[in-house]
């Protein structure tokens, strides 16, 4: 039987699969979700890729969920909080990440499998960047529905999504 912390990251990342497979419908952007989840366990945030949506190529599903949880806190510090991406966050998200002093990290697909679909990924990975840098007390947990978010690269191919 899966733990709660299990059945909670299945289930949270379960949110972003599906607001990214609502960016993918909409066609606003890659076929990329986050979610934002609070000390209490409770949504804070939940967002998609809409890079061609506001021709923004910061819009991230990771950033976009991050501004939108800053506004609902009115705080920039988002300490104590979790984040879902169904694709391992970019150097960009990853810095983001960190400057909204977010801990727990939880993502689906890696850099690896987002570049074999040929988005523009810069291989570098999240791990070794916390240990490099010195990142204490970051948690990097991957390959959460890794299935499942592999399968939002093959919908997005399906639906003529737009190339990096």
């Amino acid at each position: 039987m899966p733990s709660k912390t299990q059945h909670d990251d299945e289930m949270n990342m379960r949110v972003a699969i599906r607001s990214a497979k609502l960016g993918i419908r909409k066609k606003e952007g890659g076929p990329f979700g986050a979610c934002i989840v609070g000390p209490d366990g409770k949504v804070l945030a939940v967002a998609h890729n809409t890079v061609w949506k506001s021709c923004d190529s910061t819009a991230h599903a990771e950033v976009n969920a991050i501004r939108m949880a800053c506004r609902k806190l009115k705080s920039i510090d988002l300490s104590g909080c979790t984040i879902y991406s169904t694709c391992e966050p970019c150097p960009m998200c990853f810095a983001a990440i960190h400057w909204a002093r977010i801990k727990n990290i939880a993502y689906g697909a890696t850099i690896d499998d987002a570049s074999a679909y040929k988005f523009n990924e810069m291989r570098l990975c999240n791990a070794d960047i916390a240990r490099k840098c010195k990142l204490e007390g970051v948690r990097i947990k991957g390959g959460v529905l890794r299935v499942e978010c592999l399968h939002l690269f093959e919908e997005w191919r399906k639906s003529k999504g737009k190339p990096y």
